[in-house]
C-alpha cells in the first residue's frame, strides 16, 4: 500500500495498526505514533480524541471489512461448505497485520472503558460471529452440516484458525493452500479415521 495515496486519517489508522500490533495498547503512546508519522500530536487529536478512540477505530475498521467479506461470500454461488472454505481462504490471504489486529483487539479490550467493551462485544457478535453462525445455520438447514449449536461450531472453527493469528508462536507467517485444506478438513471431518 502506498501511504501517499491515503488521506491523513487513513494513514494514521494504517501506521497505528502496525504499531499497536508490535507494542500492544499500553506499550504505545500517541507521541510515538505522531513521531512515526512525522506529524504533531495535535494532528492526531484532530482526528482521534485519545488513544482509545484511535484503537477502537482500527478495530471497527477491521470488523467492517470482515463483515463485508462474509456478506460477499454469503451472497455468492456455491455450497455452504464452499463458502466456509472461501471465508478461511479470505482470512489467510490477508496480510499478517490484518489477521493480528483481531487478536490484539480481543487481548487489549480489557483495558478499554466499559462502554467501549460493550460496543465491541455487540459489534463483534453482530458483524463477525453472528454472520459466521448464519453461514453455519444455512449449511445445517441444507443438510451439509450437523444440526448442532452454531455458536459451538463457529468457535470450533475459530479455535482452529486463531493460532495462525500469532505467527511468532506458530512459526508460520504465510499460510499455503495445504494448511488451509487441512484446517477445513479438520473442521468438517475431525481427526478420526472413518469407520
Amino acid at each position: 500500500m502506498n501511504l501517499s495515496d491515503l488521506g491523513l486519517r487513513e494513514t494514521i489508522l494504517f501506521t497505528a495498526t502496525t504499531m499497536f500490533i508490535e507494542n500492544g495498547y499500553h506499550g504505545l503512546a500517541m507521541r510515538q505514533i505522531s513521531d512515526a508519522l512525522g506529524v504533531s500530536k495535535a494532528a492526531l487529536y484532530y482526528y482521534f480524541k485519545d488513544k482509545e478512540e484511535l484503537f477502537l477505530a482500527i478495530i471497527q475498521q477491521n470488523l467492517d471489512e470482515l463483515e463485508s467479506a462474509i456478506e460477499h461470500i454469503q451472497a455468492g454461488a456455491g455450497t455452504n461448505i464452499e463458502k466456509i472454505t472461501a471465508f478461511v481462504e479470505y482470512l489467510f490471504n490477508q496480510p499478517v497485520e490484518q489477521r493480528n489486529i483481531l487478536r490484539v483487539g480481543s487481548q487489549e479490550m480489557g483495558h478499554m472503558s466499559e462502554t467501549a467493551r460493550q460496543n465491541f462485544s455487540e459489534n463483534y457478535q453482530r458483524q463477525f460471529l453472528g454472520k459466521l453462525q448464519a453461514l453455519y445455520e444455512a449449511g445445517a438447514t441444507s443438510g451439509e452440516f450437523r444440526p448442532i449449536d452454531s455458536r459451538v461450531a463457529v468457535w470450533a472453527l475459530l479455535g482452529l484458525l486463531y493460532p495462525y493469528f500469532y505467527p511468532s508462536q506458530t512459526g508460520v507467517s504465510q499460510i499455503d493452500a495445504q494448511i488451509i485444506h487441512l484446517i477445513i478438513q479438520l473442521f468438517l471431518k475431525g481427526v478420526a479415521l472413518p469407520e
